[in-house]
């Protein structure tokens, strides 16, 4: 559980939290006691590890977890490092390149499409074959509303799913794997690696765009704004977290059971927390569930 007591919002003391000391906050500490420090963390891990394995048998399905208070480096990890698919989630990255790798003036571009090149579950490109989009209407309707035909007209603009993989390779994302385009990259059985990443990975890259520098303040701003005003997350990581928290996030939904949402969390007081859920099922045919989303977060929270 993030965080302590010392903050007004009410939270679990530091001793009961999960917590994972991150490597660049714990370099100025002696060997011994980081050493100690990591040991006690996994003995409390171990034991919110319980409550994550509780919501996998009552959800019937494999559940991963990554959180972060960007203040103190403090995590709380479940099957962080395992892949899942990311489904919709990467949206949140393409339209983060896509701007970034454009100018304010070339946002206000059109792109044109056809008839044809509309994919299942495009709400608002489909409104707009005749006049087309712009760029920036584009990477809105992909992050806001899940748009798939928007999803792949930014993929076009990076060069396909192998320039998206290039570009998060070069902003520090070495995991994740990009392979096909929408809708095909949701169908992830079990044991595929195609279109998968970790909650880890997915987490850490959503730091650099919302968080870092690896945009210029005008995108970071537009692209966090579209997060925050995201139209299709209200039952996930925003129904875990108290009301008077700001949230950003990008869905994701995909075959066999999957649910995902990555997000940055702005608590009242204290420093953002970036948490990446993730989760899948074994059945082909088997249908998700958001409170899976929100139980993983609330235990990161409480």
């Amino acid at each position: 559980m993030l965080f302590p007591t010392a903050r007004s919002t009410g939270f679990a003391a530091l001793t009961a939290l999960v917590l994972v000391p991150a490597t660049a906050c714990s370099g100025s500490a002696t060997a011994p006691a980081a050493e100690a420090e990591v040991s006690g963390a996994q003995t409390v891990a171990d034991d919110l590890s319980g409550e994550f394995e509780r919501l996998e048998s009552e959800f019937d399905a494999r559940l991963g977890v990554y959180a972060v208070d960007t203040g103190t480096g403090e995590e709380v990890v479940h099957r962080d490092d395992e892949r899942f698919g990311y489904a919709s989630t990467h949206k949140a990255f393409t339209a983060a390149l896509a701007l970034g790798q454009n100018t304010p003036e070339e946002w206000e571009e059109v792109i044109t499409y056809t008839a044809d090149d509309l994919v299942d579950h495009s709400p608002v490109t489909e409104e707009h074959v005749d006049t087309g989009m712009t760029l920036l209407e584009v990477a809105d309707a992909a992050v806001r509303y899940s748009d798939n035909t928007a999803a792949n007209l930014l993929f076009e603009e990076l060069g396909g799913p192998d320039g998206f993989e290039e570009d998060m390779r070069a902003i520090g994302d070495d995991v994740i794997s990009a392979d096909r385009i929408e809708t095909e990259l949701n169908l992830v059985p079990p044991g595929e690696t195609r279109d998968t990443s970790t909650p880890r990975a997915m987490a850490e890259s959503l730091d650099r765009f919302v968080l870092g520098d690896v945009l210029e303040e005008e995108p970071r701003t537009v692209l966090t704004d579209m997060l925050v005003n995201n139209t299709t997350g209200d039952e996930l990581i925003r129904a875990g977290v108290p009301e008077d928290w700001r949230v950003g996030d990008k869905t994701g939904g995909g075959s066999h059971g999957s649910r995902n949402d990555i997000a940055v969390v702005w608590p009242p007081e204290g420093d953002p927390i970036v948490i990446a859920v993730m989760s899948t099922r074994e059945q082909e045919g088997a249908e998700f569930d958001n409170a899976l989303v929100s139980g993983a977060t609330e235990i990161v929270v409480e």
